[in-house]
């Protein structure tokens, strides 16, 4: 493995000199950076992979519905099959504006717009033109996008992926080097365990934040799975996990504690086939007895409703809804309405 890394570090240094020259560039003014109007944020990474950037979405959606502040999202829709800028509405799918969009539109239909471009600059000012004006804008997955300005970034990284311990890829999973990180506001640290400790978030802390950015830590709340389709055997005791996320091993380690798991991976934003819903009935029919359920995740979940056999079948199908608890939220949600309050 260390050999192979070795092979790509060119790769990786001559990426990283490219991502590199592009961000001075911006940084010096030769590439423009539009300045939205009004209030935004964006939720971002440095890395590949499922950081935690959906979960921390929603929760600003949460917040911000709470303090009645009117919020709308923006997202690329990665994965969809459509281009353009889309609003959601009744007709959207997975393939039409993409699973976390589609995630967002379900949770909060009646509550919030979710659009999705690609050109963020149109997504933003389709809002400004068509929104009230005090609408907070929360562009997912945008932090590389720097054709646009936000108000507020917000960095997502992994308690046991840190982008401080990373590397460009191909070498490692950075999408742009750990210099990135300095123009973020706010650094989250996502699927931290219930029990970290002061001194784990002090080392956090001291590798993450190079300036005095305020770093916040959170973990990832289970809710009770929710019932799809079939019927719930009167006990569960084992558990066909179906995933095509980032990162699954929070999930399947929260499962393993309860059930006897097994676990079928396919790759992030797997576009599910009706082959693929096959093979994951017959695993379901061989792997244990009785006392069984298929379990995904809720974002698989928009991806997959489009097959009646999930839907509307006799196996048992359930996701898993899930949110996060902040530490010292009181300091983060004080910081968040300090920036949306102010002129």
């Amino acid at each position: 493995m260390k050999s192979i890394r070795w092979a790509l570090l060119p790769f990786a240094l001559l990426y990283g000199a490219v991502v590199g020259i592009r961000n001075w560039l911006f940084n010096i003014g030769v590439k423009k950076s539009y300045p939205i109007p009004g209030k935004s944020i964006t939720v971002g990474n440095l890395s590949v992979g499922g950081t935690g950037k959906s979960p921390f979405v929603a929760y600003l959606i949460e917040h911000f519905l709470r303090e009645e502040i009117p919020v709308s999202t923006l997202s690329r829709g990665y994965g969809r099959k459509t281009k353009g800028l889309i609003t959601a509405d009744q007709h959207a799918s997975a393939e039409s504006i993409g699973d976390e969009p589609l995630q967002y539109y379900r949770r909060y239909a009646d509550k919030i717009n979710v659009h999705v471009s690609e050109d963020r600059k149109l997504g933003v000012d389709h809002i400004r033109n068509t929104e009230d004006a005090s609408t907070v804008v929360v562009l997912d997955d945008a932090f590389q996008h720097r054709k646009v300005k936000a108000g507020l970034n917000i960095l997502i990284t992994e308690f046991n992926r840190p982008y401080s311990s990373d590397f460009l890829l191909p070498v490692g999973r950075l999408r742009e080097s750990k210099s990135g990180a300095n123009r973020a506001d706010v650094i989250i640290v996502s699927k931290c365990p219930n029990n970290i400790t002061s001194q784990q978030q002090n080392e956090l802390t001291n590798s993450l934040a190079k300036t005095d950015q305020p770093v916040f830590f959170s973990s990832i709340k289970y809710a009770d799975l929710e019932q799809i389709s079939g019927e719930t055997p009167t006990e569960i005791k084992n558990v066909l996990l179906v995933t095509g996320i980032g990162n699954p091993e929070p999930l399947l380690k929260h499962l393993e504690s309860h059930y006897n798991v097994i676990h079928l991976k396919f790759p992030d934003h797997h576009a599910f086939t009706r082959a693929d819903i096959h093979k994951i009935h017959q695993k379901f029919n061989t792997f244990a007895s009785r006392d069984k359920i298929i379990v995904t995740t809720e974002k698989d979940y928009m991806r997959l409703q489009q097959f009646d056999a999930v839907r509307d079948g006799s196996a048992p199908w359930f996701y898993q809804p899930i949110s996060i608890a902040i530490k010292e939220e009181t300091k983060l949600k004080n910081l968040l309405n300090k920036y949306v309050s102010k002129n």
